[in-house]
Formats: C-alpha cells, structure tokens, sequence
C-alpha cells in the first residue's frame, strides 16, 4: 500500500485484542477515550493524501522504490531530513501541537543505523531482521511508537547500573531466552522473554507496533537489558495502563484544536514472548552487543530532538499565532508592548527551526546509508524550545486576560434566556462577531485551563529527554580546548597562534567510541 488510509488503521485499531486498561478496567479501542488522538493519527494520514503536501510528506523508499509514507522512511539524504523536519512543522500547525508519528519514525531511523553498526562489529544478524520489518511497516504505513524511558527504580548511586537494581524489572530485561513460541505470522518460532515497563509512553493505546530501545549506556553484567524489540501493541502480555488525555467537551463550537487530544502509557510487558525475528539487540547475544545498548538510546534521542525542531517550532507558531489573534480579538494588537512579545515567540519559532535546518545541512552519511544530522545544533535548538515553552504560555496568558479562566459555559450563549447577554458582554474589538470572539477565548480556555494543555506544557520541556540531557550531550560533544586557544590567544599568551576553529559535525558515535574506551580501561 505505501501510503495508508486513516480508514484502514482505523480498522486495525478495531480488530486489536483488549490490552488497555482504563480506570483498572480491561477496554477495547471502540471508545471515546481514542478519540483525540486518532484525530490526530487521520490528519498525518490525510496530509499524506493530500497533493498539496505529498512533497513532504511522502517519500521513495530505499528498499523497494516505491512511494511511502514519509514517518516509515530512513533518512538517506540531508534532504531527506529537511523534509522530514519540514512535514513535522506543517503537520503541527494542523493539529496545534504534536503530530503524535514522530517517535516510530525516529526509532526507525535509530535501529537502521545502529543494528548495521553492531553488525558489523559483533557479526549480529540484526540489520536484516530489522530490514524485514521495515519492508512490513512501509508497506502497511503503520503507526509505531517508541517505548525508551525505563520506570528505573532507585536512583540512588549505589544502584547506578540497570543489573544492581533491588527489583531487576525496574528496567526492561530478558528473562529467558531460547523459548519456542509463536511469530507474528502465526508460525511456530524461537524468541525470548522479556519482562518490565516503560513509562510516559505516549500513544501507545493507539498504535499499530511498540518498538522497545535500551534507556541507556548498558555495562558488564547489564546483558539482559541491552534489548531492542518491536511488537504489535496488543500482542500477549503487553499491558497498557492509560491516561487519556483530552479539551473540554464542546456541544455547539465544534473547531479543529478542541478535537486533538491522546493517551499516555505506563507499557507493562508481563513476561512477554518475542520472536527471534523481532528482536533487534540482544545483550546475550554476543559480548560486545551490550556496548551498543546506549548508542542506540542516544541515536534515537537525537533524531527524536531533530524532529522536535520541526514540532516545537510549530507550537511556538501556534502559540504565536493564538497571542496575536487573541491581541486583536482585545482590540490591542499595535501596543508596542503586545508587537514586542509576539515578535520574542516568532524569534524562538524561527532559530529552533534554524537550529533544525543547519543540523540536517550538516549532516553525515553512515555507514549503512543513513544521513544523521549535526548533534549540537540539534540539542541546541530543542534546549531552546524547552527554556521558551513556559514563557510563551505565560505571555498567552498575559494577552488573553483572566476571562479564559471563568468564562461562563458554553450553553450559556446559546439558551434562550442568556445567550443574547452572554453575547452582548462578551464583545470586545467590533470587527469580530459575538460568535468569533467567543470561539477564540473557548480555545483559550482549552490551551491555558484544562488538564490535556498542561500536561503538554510539561512535554515542551521533557519530550524527548529531561532538559539536562540536551546540556550533557551538548557539553560531552562540544570541544572545548581549542576554543579557549583562541581565548589563550587574545591574552597575549606566550607562542600561541589563533587557531582556525571549525567544529567538525558530531553524532552520537563519539559517545559509543568513549564508551567502548571506557570497557577496554576497565577491563584492564
């Protein structure tokens, strides 16, 4: 199929066996709970439909030549990236936030690099079986998402490594291996079982496959937790604990933003089987395999903050765009002050996708054909929109006045003994109707005053890494010593000569070469 239909995922939703569990109660995927983010799922599909966006949002696979989806593509071209991040932008401004795909792309384009690396150090086998499940998801255009955040447990010192936990399922780990058991294709086959759980998994209720990458940078003794997966999300023992997230119900001012809406997970994998060709690292496979463990971690954080340059440009858009339609509907759009924190919004919008745009210019080829983007520039825009989120809704806040927070209920304008008050004393700049002027102070109320649009306050600053990740990543990659050369320099130190200082593109690589430094000295 290459391109798919929100009708036929919609479908598929509906066949899945009952594994979420709603309020301590067993559901299937017919309710309304889903509906807010298969919303969103039907304008990435839509979008994708849609000639006006197909250059963006479809692309040529490299496996089969076909037209796909472009959230099933890996990245083989720096133009590859600027579309990705591109489409990523546009399709936010559909949804007022996050386009909810990104995740199952990202981890996608992480096992395409990092299973071919292994490979090729450990003589794995894991680049073909990821190859064949790639072929699977394009030509279905499924809907994966990525479960990486283990629950961790203690974070005590003492218990810094994933094997030296007190209770060992604190982080997802094998507990078995060389099970007989049955495939995906309904075939008898080997696997292993897995056991543990992953949290602030979004979107999990309402996918088609849940791929399960390593947290971290796993040691000697980690073997078991050094585990790449991917199953379809109802598959046996995967328990979904949902938190359904959601706008305020409307029944007369239907509109796009109160429709968005999804669903987290605490993703439980209760002694799951999993395949032999499903799974893509395995610690007990091979010696050196748990080395790779957090290289695949850190590439799939960094893709994921790649995309977050498309997304969290286009929340600051939206965000921009409600401050400045909301000044107008107040009738103080040209006071400087309003020009003046507009105009900070747009500025954050346009150098975190600045940011994006230079990562994808400098990106590199690797060596099973993927490009990978700058990782500096790319954590330097996310850490941006993380630092910015708070005060662009703070300045929301500031423009829209305290009426978005106690404004009667919407019957109350359209029954008959109050709607025309309602109405009359809602009025502020003449050239927008009582309706529109209502319209647009409701979706203030749903962007500032309900418990979803908080929750994704809190995602502007932890999607896709704790904000002190993006400074770890930054300050481990970023060179500092020849950039005070040029300080030694100015200061007249003795023999030292301004250095011509370029900083070379950085990728998450450096970091598995300074691991693998780190085993050779320990094992020494």
């Amino acid at each position: 199929m290459g391109v798919g239909t929100y009708e036929a995922y919609r479908e598929r939703l509906l066949k899945m066996k009952p594994n979420v569990y709603l309020n301590g109660q067993k559901v299937d995927r017919s309710g309304s709970w889903i509906d807010g983010g298969c919303y969103v799922m039907k304008q990435n599909y839509d979008l994708a439909n849609d000639p006006e966006y197909a250059d963006v949002c479809t692309a040529t696979s490299h496996l089969t030549g076909e037209k796909i989806n472009r959230f099933t593509h890996i990245h083989q071209s720096r133009e590859d990236l600027l579309n990705k991040q591109m489409m990523t932008r546009l399709l936010c401004h559909h949804v007022g936030g996050c386009t909810q795909r990104c995740m199952g792309s990202d981890a996608l384009n992480a096992l395409a690099v990092v299973t071919y690396d292994c490979d090729e150090a450990c003589g794995t086998k894991y680049q073909e079986r990821f190859n064949k499940y790639l072929l699977y998801c394009q030509e279905n255009d499924l809907i994966c998402n990525c479960a990486q955040t283990d629950v961790k447990g203690s974070r005590n010192p003492k218990y810094k490594r994933a094997h030296m936990q007190p209770d060992p399922d604190q982080f997802v780990h094998v507990i078995k291996t060389d099970v007989d058991g049955i495939g995906v294709d309904g075939k008898p086959c080997k696997g292993i079982i897995v056991r543990g759980a992953k949290i602030c998994n979004s979107n999990a209720p309402y996918v088609d496959e849940i791929i399960v990458n390593p947290t971290k940078f796993m040691g000697k003794g980690d073997e078991g937790y050094a585990l790449a997966f991917a199953l379809p999300a109802d598959w046996d023992g995967i328990k979904l604990m949902a938190l359904p997230g959601q706008h305020h119900k409307r029944k007369h001012l239907e509109a796009p933003f109160n429709k968005v809406g999804d669903v987290e997970s605490l993703t439980i994998f209760d002694d799951v089987f999993v395949p032999e060709d499903r799974v893509f690292m395995n610690g007990f496979d091979h010696p050196d395999v748990v080395q790779y463990a957090g290289y695949l971690a850190l590439m799939f954080a960094h893709f994921h903050r790649h995309s977050y340059t498309g997304c969290k440009t286009a929340v600051s858009e939206v965000i921009g765009a409600q401050a400045a339609l909301v000044a107008d509907v107040n009738d103080i759009a040209k006071e400087h002050h309003v020009r003046e924190k507009v105009c900070e919004i747009i500025s954050t919008a346009e150098l975190v996708f600045a940011a994006g745009q230079a990562s994808a210019l400098r990106a590199v080829k690797f060596p099973n054909g993927s490009w990978v983007p700058d990782e500096i520039l790319t954590n330097a825009g996310r850490k941006l929109a993380g630092q910015k989120i708070y005060h662009e809704y703070e300045t929301l806040a500031d423009l829209t006045g305290g009426i978005c927070a106690s404004l009667p209920t919407e019957e109350s304008f359209f029954a008959p003994e109050t709607a025309e008050l309602c109405n009359k004393y809602i009025m502020r700049n003449p050239d927008y109707t009582a309706e529109e002027t209502h319209r647009v102070m409701r979706m203030m109320e749903d962007k500032l005053c309900d418990a979803f649009e908080s929750a994704q306050a809190v995602a502007g600053v932890h999607g896709g890494g704790s904000p002190l990740m993006e400074t770890i990543t930054m300050m481990s990659r970023y060179d500092l010593e020849p950039l005070k050369d040029i300080a030694k320099y100015l200061a007249g130190f003795e023999g030292v000569k301004c250095p011509r200082y370029e900083r070379p593109t950085v990728t998450p690589r450096a970091m598995l070469d300074k691991f693998k430094k780190t085993q050779v000295n320990t094992s020494k």
